[in-house]
């Protein structure tokens, strides 16, 4: 799992920060009366200024004030009392008391993450006439620090002590959340952060922590760094938290959410086989209205942006026929999405520490152009081969690569076909069942079957192979036990008679809006749908040399029907 926001107990442990120490002037050193180095600590230093009585108080009460007389080095940016008075020590130490009575963990205690770590950074920073740079604090938040500013508010004054630098401010450091923070900060967003939050998880890292000694045989740290995971982040494919990138979020807000969660579910919906179905169809509808909502700046330059927005989801073109089947089958990718109708269109933006949030009411994801996807069942591919007869049927089938030079080879997915032939000696029509994966609950699909020529595979195919043959087309789906049909007749009969053409691809429409009422969507989940083909030709038709019982598979596809 990769690494978020670093966070510890007290401490937080060692951390890589860039050390910007810049030697100071005598008279910059007068003017910010830079007193004796190594004289006293931080919290000496801070516990002894009357005019930081205030912060002073919450430092204490959140038990940093053991962190403050510590070997470890820091940097403190302490508001005055005339900018941070009683009644605002007042009110933080009341949220750290409650949040901690909820048992909440320090590095999500807003006292601690947004006031008290972002006032302190690891680590001395000296400032001169030429400072100019970015520092990064103890919650992981970069604040500007200038000749005479840290993060906009003005510095008054500064101390060297023996583990560090105390400066006085001008004003409360401002906390900017980031993209995932701000979710929980909008109450207009809480539906989402609720189900992103739920899975926030905290790993303690032994390599990043500092070990003490060893009592009853388990090393006792002096200081557990843990870091932040969430997998949810994996399967958005961005690290929301992270400061080191930069994200744009389309959010739905609660209203949205409302309308279409309860709608989605119905799309997931799986049969009393499968272990945990609700949760699944918990997970599965909410992260069906997500993906797809995230666009890494990276990815997604200001002029190309402009003409189409990248998610984190999208599949490069490149990529696409591997993943889709068809190079041109493009999801999670949107067209001119500032105008009307675009994704950002209508919505509020508001700014994160590490990107934007867009807050839409209006919501311009369809699900078309997201997890309503086209699903295509390669007729080379073995994993989709469920069966065959083998009295009538040759098992395995034989698989045939299209050459490059073969004037079917742009026509066909894949470049590849199967052929489902007669066993040897057989004289009855053949039979092959296919896995159809990944296929949604109650939604309307258009199926379509698409056989390939024996030219194709070799282009000196005699006249018996290159003849036509007919054959019928029939469903099997999961009831609600996860059970198939015991008896064939029970099947649902999609085509009685197709009739291939000599010497050409046929695209065949076998049945128009078909809904089945579970789903088998899930990278872990077996196929519960197959289609079934078999040869209607009959002896007499074999011995006139009019059709044959050979039939060669390209691919069978689940296409979304289109309700207008």
């Amino acid at each position: 799992m990769a690494r978020y926001n670093i966070t510890n107990k007290r401490l937080l442990g060692t951390v890589a920060v860039a050390l910007s120490i810049v030697a100071c002037t005598d008279n910059w050193d007068e003017h910010y009366n830079m007193g004796s180095p190594y004289d006293g600590n931080l919290w000496e230093a801070v516990s002894s200024n009357p005019n930081l009585t205030n912060f002073a108080r919450v430092i204490e009460a959140c038990g940093y004030d053991s962190s403050l007389v510590s070997s470890q080095m820091f940097t403190v940016f302490a508001p005055t009392n005339d900018y941070f008075t009683a009644e605002d020590a007042n009110a933080l130490i009341s949220v750290y008391n409650e949040q901690k009575a909820k048992h909440v963990k320090d590095n999500d205690n807003m006292t601690i993450k947004e006031f008290v770590q972002n006032h302190i950074a690891l680590y001395n920073y000296s400032v001169s006439s030429l400072s100019n740079d970015s520092i990064v604090m103890m919650n992981g938040k970069y604040l500007p620090l200038t000749s005479s500013f840290i993060g906009g508010s003005q510095m008054s004054s500064s101390k060297t002590v023996g583990n560090g630098i105390l400066y006085t401010v001008d004003g409360r450091l401002q906390y900017s959340p980031n993209v995932f923070e701000y979710l929980e900060k909008d109450a207009d967003l809480d539906s989402v952060a609720r189900f992103l939050y739920s899975f926030n998880k905290y790993e303690f890292q032994p390599a990043l922590s500092v070990p003490g000694d060893i009592v009853d045989g388990k090393t006792q740290y002096l200081d557990s760094v843990t870091t932040l995971t969430n997998e949810i982040f994996v399967e958005l494919e961005a690290r929301l938290s992270s400061e080191d990138s930069t994200y744009w979020m389309v959010v739905p807000t609660n209203d949205v959410w409302s309308a279409l969660v309860p709608e989605y579910e119905k799309y997931f919906q799986y049969d009393k086989s499968v272990n945990k179905r609700d949760s699944l169809q918990f997970v599965n509808a909410r992260m069906a209205l997500l993906r797809g909502t995230i666009f890494s700046r990276t990815n997604n330059s200001d002029q190309s942006v402009k003409d189409s927005a990248m998610s984190t989801n999208a599949v490069p073109y490149g990529m696409r026929r591997f993943f889709y089947g068809s190079s041109s089958d493009k999801y999670y990718q949107y067209e001119r999405p500032f105008e009307p109708g675009g994704v950002f269109y209508g919505s509020t933006s508001d700014k994160c520490s590490n990107g934007l949030i867009y807050k839409a009411g209006d919501w311009h994801i369809d699900k078309t152009q997201t997890f309503f996807q086209t699903i295509r069942a390669e007729g080379e591919n073995n994993e989709r081969l469920d069966s065959v007869d083998q009295a009538s049927t040759n098992a395995p089938l034989a698989i045939y690569k299209v050459s490059p030079s073969n004037k079917f080879y742009d026509k066909i997915s894949g470049k590849s076909y199967s052929e489902i032939s007669p066993a040897s000696g057989a004289a009855t029509n053949i039979k092959a069942v296919f896995n159809i994966p990944g296929v949604l609950s109650n939604i309307g699909y258009d199926i379509y079957v698409v056989t390939v020529p024996a030219l194709a595979g070799d282009t000196l195919a005699s006249a018996a192979d290159r003849l036509p043959t007919k054959f019928r087309v029939r469903m099997a789906y999961n009831d609600e036990n996860g059970k198939q049909p015991a008896k064939e007749s029970n099947w649902t009969l999609l085509q009685q008679a197709l009739q291939t053409t000599p010497d050409a691809v046929d695209t065949f429409l076998v049945a128009e809006n078909v809904k089945v009422p579970y789903c088998s969507w899930g990278s872990n989940m077996q196929p519960q749908v197959k289609i079934i083909f078999d040869t209607r030709v009959s002896n007499a038709d074999v011995r006139k040399g009019v059709f044959n019982r050979i039939l060669r598979i390209d691919c069978i596809v689940f296409k979304p029907h289109d309700e207008e």
